[in-house]
């Protein structure tokens, strides 16, 4: 769409850091126990050089995921690094999911690591893999070096919450030791491994604390290979908690995240190292691939000042871009359609496309009633002319007029729900003609406050192939709206300013069906996100009787939900598979 302001998280600043702190010049001298074929030095203590590979795997894609990760071995050894370390499960993509089941897909993996291992015969790889040993499957981090597997450790705690089911596949890790390399202790770890410091968390969910084990056998650095999805906030606590660490256990800290869209989840990078005083020194760029040399000297004790990273709403627009652009392009789709009402949702959500797959590659579709207003139908218009998108006007009067003729018995118009709701099924059936012959793939506009409360249409508005505003409240749109106006008006004023209705009868307006935003919006979060009850909810001071009729309704829009598209995931707990009710059930907190 343009370029982005205040969204590259300080991006001067963080590679002003890198390339102050990580030194990208000559080899110093290394002493290693001789192989013949390599090339030795003396050795200096505790040094070494580690490239952080930021990347974005595609889940199943072995071969494309062996190809990049080959790229990137090969452009860290071109900089002097001496390993480079990539992301947990890096080889399949994460989550694999079900894939695992597959004893061909785990054989194949194996295959890849061969391959892999053949380029790392200077430069040590240390990537995540699914490795089968004892007629076990473990999530492993897996070291490379010298044509063959030279050291492992499996994953130890299996994380069983929210979106994570890793107990379904693999096993835990029987111990944790420290993988030597050219003289250096390496404390490896694989994501969850390191969120379970006693000093950080009130409750551990887990007895053992890798980490700990891993300082106890005498690692020089501690290393996370990591999947961890993003969500709005999560960054602050993660650097937190990566800093914690290190201040513990008094040991650098490098840590290595995954980037890109998988399904409903979005994954940030955000790669760090933390020096052993706890200061984050520097930071990879948020979700976008890079690859970065760290001297691990500067892990000790640095004095500079640490990176500080403002977690904005800007996160979660790039968030949502990411997820949009990784979403449609690894299901084969590079063109979206998007139904235009003129209405902030349908703006917001078009302009995340846009941006996301370039404007050529949008198409906006006006479906005007009888009940909209000339004013949607203009916003719609100019909307579309700011993105520089695919503009269509068809009209739905016709067609409507067709269906109150055959069902009503009158003839007339008895502008009940029904009617209202074939208004929305009829645009959806157009959006879907449009993309069974053009091929673009529908993206669905409502929001998480509307879902939540099933404020929406099945076979209408919920018809498309992703629903980008899922997990984004109401309130939260509209703070995306202003993003994106950041630089001038893209998205009209008129529509962030007019009430909001979905003009699906005369002079309606949300609010006729749900309370104000800004108050349903926080009740929710409460409910869904915090898991509070009602009695709870009410006692922070919102009337009992509101707070039961809006976790009546969330609850009994649970059948609608499992219905809808995938959404992407920028909250800590979003509809889909993170958070797993039960559609036929009677248990009520009201």
């Amino acid at each position: 769409m343009r370029d982005q302001k205040q969204t590259g998280d300080n991006k001067f600043n963080i590679f002003y850091n890198w390339l102050k702190l990580f030194s990208l010049g000559q080899r110093r001298p290394v002493f290693y126990e001789k192989i013949p074929g390599i090339i030795y030095f003396e050795r200096s203590d505790y040094w070494m050089k580690i490239a952080l590979a930021q990347i974005n795997p595609v889940v199943g894609d072995l071969q494309y995921n062996t190809e990049k990760i080959i790229a990137y071995t090969e452009k860290a050894r071109r900089q002097g690094a001496d390993l480079v370390v990539f992301p947990e499960l890096s080889l399949t993509g994460y989550p694999p999911r079900d894939l695992l089941l597959s004893g061909q897909f785990i054989n194949a993996a194996a295959d890849k690591l061969k391959k892999i291992a053949a380029v790392c015969e200077n430069t040590g790889v240390l990537l995540g893999a699914p490795l089968r040993q004892d007629d076990r499957l473990y999530n492993s981090a897996i070291l490379l070096a010298g044509g063959c597997i030279s050291g492992i450790q499996h994953k130890t705690l299996l994380p069983f919450y929210d979106v994570f089911d890793e107990k379904r596949y693999f096993a835990p890790a029987a111990r944790r030791q420290c993988i030597d390399f050219r003289g250096i202790k390496l404390g490896v770890t694989v994501c969850e491994d390191i969120w379970n410091d006693k000093d950080f968390w009130h409750r551990q969910l887990y007895d053992i604390d890798p980490v700990e084990e891993l300082i106890a056998e005498g690692a020089d650095i501690i290393i996370n290979l990591s999947s961890s999805p993003y969500s709005y906030g999560k960054h602050s606590l993660r650097a937190e908690m990566l800093s914690k660490a290190a201040i513990r256990h008094r040991t650098g800290v490098l840590y290595v995240n995954q980037v890109g869209g998988n399904d409903h989840l979005v994954f940030d990078g955000s790669s760090c190292a933390v020096t052993d005083n706890g200061a984050l020194i520097a930071q990879l760029p948020s979700f976008q691939e890079e690859l970065a040399v760290c001297d691990t000297e500067t892990l000790k004790n640095n004095p500079a000042p640490p990176v500080e990273i403002n977690e904005n709403i800007g996160w979660v627009y790039r968030a949502l871009t990411l997820g949009t652009r990784d979403y449609l392009y690894k299901n084969g789709f590079r063109r979206a359609l998007v139904g235009l009402s003129g209405g902030i949702d349908s703006s917001v959500t078009a302009a995340l496309a846009a941006d996301a797959l370039g404007p050529s590659n949008v198409i906006g579709i006006s479906m005007p009633s009888r009940y909209s207003s000339s004013g949607s139908k203009d916003d719609a218009r100019a909307l579309a002319e700011n993105l520089g998108i695919e503009y269509r006007v068809i009209p739905i009067e016709n067609i409507f007029q067709a269906y109150i003729r055959e069902l009503n018995p009158t003839g007339k118009p008895v502008i009940d729900l029904a009617e209202e709701n074939v208004q929305a099924r009829i645009r959806g059936n157009i959006l879907m003609f449009v993309s069974n012959r053009e091929g673009p793939m529908v993206l669905t506009t409502g929001n998480k406050s509307e879902m939540a409360m099933g404020y929406s249409t099945l076979y209408g508005d919920m018809s498309g192939g992703l629903s980008v505003l899922a997990d984004v409240p109401k309130v939260m749109v509209y703070e995306l709206a202003e993003f994106i106006n950041r630089d001038g008006d893209i998205i009209p004023r008129s529509v962030i300013d007019k009430p909001p209705s979905a003009e699906l009868r005369p002079d309606q307006k949300d609010e006729d069906s749900l309370p104000p935003y800004p108050v349903l919006d926080q009740i929710l979060k409460a409910y869904i996100e915090d898991i509070k009850s009602v009695d709870e909810i009410a006692a922070m001071g919102y009337g009992k009787q509101l707070v039961t009729d809006i976790a009546r309704r969330v609850d009994n829009a649970e059948y609608k939900r499992q219905q809808a598209p995938p959404g992407i995931r920028v909250t800590s707990r979003a509809f889909g598979p993170g958070r797993r009710i039960p559609i036929a059930q009677r248990w009520r907190s009201h």
